[in-house]
């Protein structure tokens, strides 16, 4: 509760600090959520952000992200498909505009887009403007145009993985590198972007290097920051890895309110199916919103779903 109380006066703590709440053992997990809850009720109260998403090109991908399905060298079966036409790009988002979900956001595969194709998807949401929902795009590794053409466009964040700590990320992708990550989010900060960045959990990293990927996520100065449970899919190297819990789980989210405190943490793809039926207690691990949906290449709870559950735990739809 100390703790807790001096994040929220706004005072830094220092790295030993840091590294004993992420060595918290798991019996003491309660007690960890207990500050996060105290901190996420001081800069949200009780109410949650929703984010859906569409698959607007799948598969193919040049990198060799050992977690991701739609990587070319992974062998999953999956949907196939190039950038899907303007019409089918805003179809989700015509979807989102009465549903209460406050954010939109257009995500594709491979390394990133050519000209054209940002272009294609910045002319499907400059057509849904005005819309009464934010603008997200996830297109990979962009440069200082692409990030202007958006912009104009009416998108307003950038969604950009850091995906692991800059000391694992080379033992889940080595086609391109974490400082790539890092100059991606930078340029888009850079053309007046806000930033969605976090990563996935559960791909073999340690709690230590779970603190340092925060620890620099809060250095980048992000707006907000999805956390992803890893969901096995066969055809991929990371097929075999189960070393996550309900508890690991409530325990990650937990550390990162600690560190960020005052930034939206969304949790999305792999909750239900790693938090099971500890998945409500997320809003008091410290989560603030959530993805609601469907996810890139596994389903996800329905928006009718999700609105239950936050009514049933006593938290409500952000206004």
């Amino acid at each position: 509760m100390d703790i807790a109380g001096r994040v929220i006066s706004g005072r830094d703590l220092d790295q030993g600090t840091y590294t004993a709440l992420a060595r918290t053992p798991l019996e003491d997990l309660f007690s960890l959520m207990a500050g996060a809850d105290i901190i996420r009720q001081a800069f949200f109260q009780n109410t949650v952000h929703l984010c859906t998403i569409c698959n607007g090109k799948s598969g193919r991908c040049s990198e060799n992200c050992s977690f991701c399905s739609q990587s070319g060298y992974a062998t999953a079966d999956i949907d196939v498909y190039p950038l899907l036409p303007e019409s089918e790009l805003q179809k989700g988002a015509v979807a989102a505009m009465t549903s209460g979900v406050h954010r939109y956001s257009i995500v594709t595969s491979g390394r990133g887009l050519s000209d054209p194709e940002v272009q294609q998807i910045a002319d499907a949401i400059a057509g849904l403007q005005p819309a009464p929902l934010s603008f997200c795009v996830s297109l990979g590794i962009l440069g200082p145009d692409a990030f202007k053409t958006l912009k104009a466009a009416g998108v307003t964040r950038y969604h950009h993985n850091l995906e692991t700590s800059r000391s694992h990320f080379p033992n889940i992708c080595t086609t391109h590198s974490f400082q790539d990550r890092v100059d991606t989010i930078k340029a888009a900060q850079k053309a007046g972007l806000s930033v969605c960045a976090g990563g996935l959990f559960g791909i073999g990293e340690t709690m230590e290097q779970v603190l340092e990927m925060a620890l620099e996520l809060k250095t980048l100065d992000v707006d907000a920051v999805p956390v992803n449970f890893l969901t096995p899919i066969s055809g991929t190297s990371l097929a075999g890895q189960k070393n996550l819990t309900p508890l690991r789980c409530l325990k990650i989210i937990s550390l990162i309110r600690y560190v960020l405190p005052q930034k939206d943490i969304l949790v999305c793809g792999g909750r239900m199916g790693n938090l099971k039926l500890l998945h409500p207690m997320i809003f008091f691990a410290g989560a603030s919103g959530l993805m609601t949906g469907r996810y890139l290449t596994t389903d996800g709870n329905q928006l009718e779903e999700d609105l239950e559950m936050i009514q049933q735990v006593g938290f409500e739809i952000r206004r």
